[in-house]
């Protein structure tokens, strides 16, 4: 009978390896592909039910949460959003915590009239050029007053800036960001901009 040698063992042991890490990047690839599909902006879907749940969609189909105006209870269940006239429910707060949310998704926020307040913690795909998008959006800017940015690797100091065009914003919690290097001057700039922003920090 045939023995395994030592560098039989070793040999076999990095084809293991190797089909792992195949494995891995192929299910990373797979789940990369299928988040894209999730961000796809379908305007007509927009126009035929209207920018609130259209949005609400897209978030819990990523993975987020929902709150909507005079409502207390958080909708993260896709099959469970509430079904009547359509303009009744409006999104009043958004917890994307976890969530596959991504840039290309962004344009759902569009027509978003009446959120109050966003949390991103532990999202993969947020970065710089989602937060200088959201800022941009004029009915954001007049409504949004509370906002924490947790856990997303891939935010810098640029992306928070850019929140400084959220003109009502109130508060804002950042914790847990490696991307920012300059938390003084970052957090001045902020403070320049908006002088009741109160600011809370947990960073190293």
């Amino acid at each position: 009978n045939a023995v395994f040698g030592f560098s039989d063992m070793r040999l076999l042991s990095q084809v293991v390896q190797l089909a792992v890490s195949h494995r891995e990047r192929s299910r990373r690839h797979f789940w990369g592909w299928l988040n894209a599909v999730f961000n796809k902006v379908d305007y007509e879907r927009i126009k035929a039910v209207g920018p609130d749940r259209a949005a609400a969609e897209w978030l819990l189909r990523c993975g987020a949460k929902v709150r909507f105006q005079g409502f207390d209870r958080w909708h993260h269940d896709y099959n469970a959003l509430p079904t009547g006239s359509l303009g009744r429910y409006k999104i009043q707060a958004i917890d994307a915590t976890e969530s596959c949310i991504m840039y290309k998704g962004f344009d759902y926020l569009d027509g978003l009239k009446h959120v109050e307040e966003i949390k991103f913690s532990k999202c993969i795909y947020i970065e710089d050029t989602c937060l200088e998008r959201l800022s941009s959006i004029e009915n954001l800017q007049e409504s949004m007053y509370m906002m924490e940015v947790v856990s997303c690797g891939n935010v810098t100091d640029k992306g928070i800036i850019a929140l400084h065009k959220l003109r009502n914003l109130e508060y804002l919690f950042l914790s847990d960001l490696p991307g920012i290097k300059d938390k003084q001057t970052t957090v001045d700039r902020l403070q320049t901009a908006l002088p009741r922003l109160e600011i809370e920090l947990d960073l190293d």
